[in-house]
This record gives structure tokens, sequence and C-alpha cells, in this order.
């Protein structure tokens, strides 16, 4: 393990979260991590490896000796046999998807960012739409941890099934992630038809969307009736990708830079943000292309935003986005960015925010430059009443005593918690607030 580097600042990819750990260790072994985690708990301090911080939340926050991830990054190995790809904790989801898709195989299903680690996409919950699972951390077959007690453990549906039942999304707060086997498949080619729709009938639809294709998710635009849809599908044809031109003008020019200066014109113009939408809204138009999955999946960010998301039982979903937008009418905000609309199938993980149910999730973001907190506030109230679940790493202000209840495995979770990190050395502010003591 490299020596200490002095303290220096840490934040998150939002600029919401930052903080000063004491020290800095780039471990390239379980055997560092072992000796980090030893030597955190001998001064009575934490120690945290956060990733890339695309977590919105201060979940990887490292208040005590921080880890750097970048030694302990890279495929292990792949298990042609038994279908599984092991990989360093550390390993950047879109090198992973990469370096599989190089060698014939892909993940089922994941999400539309692939910055983050490995470790840190699958402890916060992160996923995408559809599919048999939706959750990274649901398509985990084993992982490796270092617990708060410097024990190395290994997890599996067979060995230590008790921890493996809960690790796949542990927050951080149950050990220091260094390795993790996926489930994984056959390379195959993901054909995506993204096409606009109006609210009504876009609501009307959606479950039926949901049901007979592969992934279908929507974008609404607020102060609109005007939805972009995306259906997702496998087909047995050649990948037939965007042109180099259409890809950089659609997914570089319009997502990107040109939403950027829209998103500055509206700060600037608040009052203009629902003509803004509604021309945005007219200009969408169809498109079908097709490629390996990891590049339908997902896309660049480069314009900086905040986001809460939060799961809601599948069938109040609609509902409870018709209450958002009557919410949002009647609030005078002006909200530039698209309400981002997914479903994900019931998982068996402790604290999923799809555990035991089949869920639909509603998205928020805002530009970094506007005030978030009071239609984040607002919208998060009128979820609390679907017995809405937060997503891990996105914006909420819940606590231990309130989402206990949402969580029918809550003490399974923190009965492993407790045996595993005894002295807390992987807590921080976040934790104790969303978890307790």
């Amino acid at each position: 393990m490299r020596s200490p580097s002095p303290a220096t600042s840490w934040s998150n990819w939002s600029g919401l979260t930052s903080a000063r750990p004491s020290e800095v260790l780039r471990p390239g072994s379980v055997e560092d991590v072992v000796a980090a985690v030893t030597r955190a708990r001998e001064l009575g301090s934490t120690v945290k490896m956060p990733g890339t911080g695309h977590s919105f939340t201060g979940i990887a926050a490292p208040e005590g000796i921080m880890l750097d991830p970048a030694g302990l990054s890279g495929l292990i190995e792949i298990d042609a046999a038994n279908l599984t790809a092991t990989a360093y904790a550390g390993t950047p989801l879109h090198l992973l998807n990469a370096t599989l898709a190089a060698q014939g195989y892909s993940l089922h299903n994941m999400g539309d960012i692939a910055e983050q680690t490995i470790a840190g996409a699958t402890s916060t919950g992160t996923h995408g739409t559809g599919g048999v699972v939706a959750s990274l951390s649901a398509q985990i077959a084993g992982l490796e941890l270092v617990t708060g007690t410097g024990e190395v453990v290994r997890a599996d549906p067979t060995e230590n099934p008790d921890v493996f039942a809960v690790a796949r999304l542990g927050l951080g707060a149950l050990g220091i992630l260094t390795r993790i086997t996926f489930r994984i498949e056959p390379l195959f080619v993901l054909e995506a038809h993204e096409f606009p729709m109006l609210w009504d009938e876009a609501l009307e639809r959606f479950e039926q969307m949901a049901d007979e294709n592969h992934h279908a998710e929507l974008y609404w635009f607020p102060h609109t009736d005007r939805v972009l849809a995306k259906e997702n599908n496998r087909v047995l044809d050649e990948a037939e990708p965007l042109g180099a031109f259409r890809g950089w003008l659609d997914d570089e020019l319009l997502s990107n830079t040109l939403f950027g200066v829209v998103n500055r014109i509206g700060n600037a113009r608040p009052s203009w943000i629902p003509r803004i939408n509604n021309l945005s809204g007219q200009m969408l138009s169809a498109r079908t292309y097709s490629d390996v999955p990891h590049k339908v999946f997902t896309s660049s960010r480069s314009v900086v935003f905040r986001e809460m998301e939060y799961a809601v039982p599948r069938e109040v979903g609609l509902e409870a986005l018709r209450e958002v937008r009557r919410w949002i009418d009647a609030s005078g905000i002006s909200i530039s960015f698209p309400i981002e609309v997914r479903t994900t199938p019931a998982d068996d993980i402790a604290l999923s925010t799809s555990s035991g149910r089949a869920s639909m999730y509603l998205a928020f973001h805002m530009n970094a430059q506007t005030d978030h907190t009071a239609y984040f506030a607002g919208v998060e109230e009128i979820l609390r009443g679907y017995d809405g679940r937060p997503h891990w790493g996105k914006l909420n202000t819940r606590t231990a005593a309130d989402l206990e209840p949402s969580y029918p495995r809550w003490s399974e979770f923190h009965a492993v918690r407790d045996r595993l990190d005894p002295d807390r050395v992987f807590s921080n502010t976040y934790l104790r607030r969303v978890l307790g003591s």
C-alpha cells in the first residue's frame, strides 16, 4: 500500500457533499485494505473507500481515513461455464462493460450512467428499467469484503448466505468491498426505439409498454403534455448503431451542450422554462438504432444536476405521478429537467428499494445552479404517502426512524451490521441519519 498522502478535500460529483479525510491511502490488495481497517479501528476513526462520487448524498463521504480505489480495479476472471465474471470492487462500470463486451459477454441490465465504480453502484442500488432483474446489486453472484474487525469474508448463496442476503446492497455500512462476482450473459444486440408521445396516451399505455418490452421508460417534460418514450428490446439482427454524426448531434450537442445552454437561459429567465420545455418537446423525433447493450443503456452526462428518486409500489406509480403533476402545476416552481419513469421487478435484497415488491421509480432533477430544496421537499412529501423508498445514493431527507417501517427486513440488515461492524468503523454522517447509530 502506498504511503499516506497529506489530508486533502473530497467532494462528490454534484458538489453537494465534501469532506476532509485525515489521510488518503491507495490499497493494492485485500491485505492492504485489512491493514487500513485495522488502523482506523485502533485510532478510533473511520474508513471509507469512495468511488467516483456519483452519489448525490454523502453516503461515501470519507470523514476519517480515505481509501483510493484505483489500485483495486480490473477484471479478475470470467467463468464461462457458470456465466460469471469477477472484478475488483474499484473497477469503473464503463471499464467492466467494455471488457466484458470485448470477450463476448454483457450484464443483463444496467442504469444510464457508467462512471461509478462497481462497489459504489451496487452499494447504492443503481438500477435500470425492466428486464428479469433491474439493479446491478441483484445481478451479484458473490462478493468479498473486509469487515470492521479486519476479517475477510466471502459471501454467496451457499457461503455466508446471511451476509449475501444484505451485502449486495450494503450502503458501504457492512465492510469495504474488494471483489464482486456478477452473473453475465453472452453478448446480445439491443434495439432502442425512442419516440414522442402526449401525456394522456403515455400514461394510458405505459403499463402495457412495460409488460410488452424488455425495457421501457418515459421522460415527461414538466409544464407540458410532452413525453419521450423509450423501448429497448433484444434482437437477433446485426447491430445498426447511430452514425457518428447523428450520435454526436443527439447525444453530445443536443443532450449535453445545448441542454446546458438552455438551462442557463432558464436560470436567468425562469418564466421562460414552460415555453422552453414545450419547444423542446415539439422538437422530439423518433429514432431507432441498435448496438451492444452498454452503448444503448448508458450515456454521458456533462450538465451537473441534483437528483432525487423514489421507488413506489408499481401498482400506484402512475397515480403518484399524476399527483406530483398536480402539485407542480400548483406550486409555481419552474422545472427544466424531464421527470424519468422506470419500472423494476421485485428482488430479494434486504434494503433494496425493490425488496419484495415490483416498483415504479420516479426520478426528479434540477440543474446545479437552481435551488432544488422546495421542489424535492414537495415531491418527497407526496411520495412518502405512497410508501415510497428513496434511492440510497440520491437526495432525500429521511431518517432511520421513518425508513424502518418501509423495509420488512430492516432488522435483518442491522443484525448483520452489528456483527460485521460493531464499532461502526464504516459510518459517517449520512449513514448515521438513514441507518441510525
